[in-house]
Parts: C-alpha cells; sequence; structure tokens
C-alpha cells in the first residue's frame, strides 16, 4: 500500500495531537469494524477556530487525517471549517489508497461533530451543519 510523503510525515509527525481543557466543542466518532477512534478539540472565538486538536486511536492513515484536518480548520471561520471534506483532507494528503478513504471521512465527520458540539454548547445555528448521525460505518 502507497502512502504519499504528506501521509507520512502526518503520522510520523502529527501535529495537533493531544486533548484541550477549554475546548469550545468536542466530537467523537468510530469506526467499529477497523476500530479507528477520532476526538476532535476545537477552540472556537468569535466565530473563528482559532484552536484545534485531536486523539485518534487507529492506524496511520487516521492519524494522518486527522493531524490534517486540525491543521486545515485553524483560522477558519466555522463556516469555513465545514467545507474541510473529506475530500478535502485527502486532497491535501496527497491523496490516500481507496481502502484508507474511510479515514478521512472519519476526519470530516469528527469535525462536524466538534462544531455540533459547539453549536449545542452556545444554542446557536450553522447554516450546513447537520445533526452527526449515529450510524456504524462500513470499512
Amino acid at each position: 500500500m502507497e502512502y504519499s510523503e504528506k501521509v507520512m510525515d502526518h503520522f510520523i509527525n502529527p501535529r495537533n495531537v493531544g486533548e484541550m481543557e477549554d475546548a469550545s466543542g468536542v466530537g467523537t466518532v468510530g469506526n467499529v469494524q477497523c476500530g479507528d477512534i477520532m476526538r476532535v478539540y476545537l477552540k472556537i472565538e468569535g466565530g473563528v477556530i482559532i484552536d484545534a486538536s485531536f486523539k485518534t486511536f487507529g492506524c496511520g492513515a487516521a492519524v494522518a487525517t486527522s493531524s490534517m484536518a486540525t491543521e486545515m480548520v485553524k483560522g477558519k471561520t466555522v463556516e469555513e471549517a465545514l467545507k474541510v471534506t473529506n475530500k478535502a483532507v485527502a486532497e491535501a494528503l496527497g491523496g490516500l489508497p481507496a481502502v484508507k478513504a474511510h479515514c478521512s471521512v472519519l476526519a470530516e465527520e469528527a469535525l462536524q461533530s466538534a462544531l455540533w458540539d459547539y453549536a449545542q454548547k452556545n444554542g446557536i445555528e450553522i447554516e450546513g451543519l447537520e445533526e452527526p448521525k449515529e450510524t456504524p460505518h462500513e470499512h
């Protein structure tokens, strides 16, 4: 299985690893079939994501996609962060092997779950954000 240099870099030197004590929103998603679990933490001030971190239990691609996703949303508005899709994450990493595409989907879902948590805590609606579905993922 071929991984791009960027995937390997984000796996070996992941950015933004760790729990965030004072997170504005936290999202956790998991894929029961392959055992990947991602938790994304966002710190949001004035509608802008000023910090993001993650904890991921999973394969190298899961770690790399989490790392890239948190990098991509820093400094973005909440609305801009919604545009960070699994496709955008995979492209930013230089592509993922087909069998690992679900990892970028998890990264997108963890991000959206954290945004949903933030919206719920603050009693706000974020246009284009839907309540995360609690469904087991196919591998």
